[in-house]
């Protein structure tokens, strides 16, 4: 009778070590976001960082997405300007794609060394502030075609 009791309980150890061991497995972890294609440095007068965003994930081809990967190179763009004394919308568009290197402590870091870049600009008098954002959005587009159509020419 007791080594049925003591056969029982080892049993039942045995069920328990069992069972903490097969526990829930951990949930699965979140897939982690895309890295952004660019880099907006512009004034938010003109243009904000997902207007600029779009604009590159819109205009530029998958070809160049693929010869190029934002894991060794950044997409920047600059958008500068505004109204002066006479009234009169001032833009300057930049687009860029700049090298990232890894650093040892800080992880992968554009830097600004230019590999292609364009600038697009215009001056337009007696426009409203959304007119004005609408300039440096079309002008942000020439900018990063010009670069798009130079690196798939290269």
């Amino acid at each position: 009778m007791k080594a049925g009791v003591a056969s029982l309980a080892v049993a039942a150890t045995l069920m328990l070590a069992t069972s903490a061991f097969a526990a829930d497995p951990k949930p699965a972890k979140p897939p982690k976001p895309a890295k952004p294609i660019s880099v907006d440095q512009s004034a938010s007068f003109l243009i904000d960082p997902a207007a600029s965003e779009k604009l590159w994930a819109e205009n530029l081809p998958a070809k160049v997405k693929k010869l190029y990967p934002s894991n060794k190179f950044r997409f920047v763009s600059e958008v500068g300007g505004g109204f002066n004394e006479g009234k009169i919308c001032i833009v300057s568009a930049r687009a860029m794609m700049l090298p990232v290197v890894r650093l040892p402590i800080q992880g992968p870091k554009a830097i600004y060394a230019p590999v292609k870049s364009s600038t697009a600009f215009d001056a337009v008098p007696n426009l409203s502030r959304e007119q004005c954002q609408e300039l440096a959005r079309t002008k942000l587009k020439e900018a990063i075609q010009s670069v798009a159509s130079a690196l798939v020419a290269t």
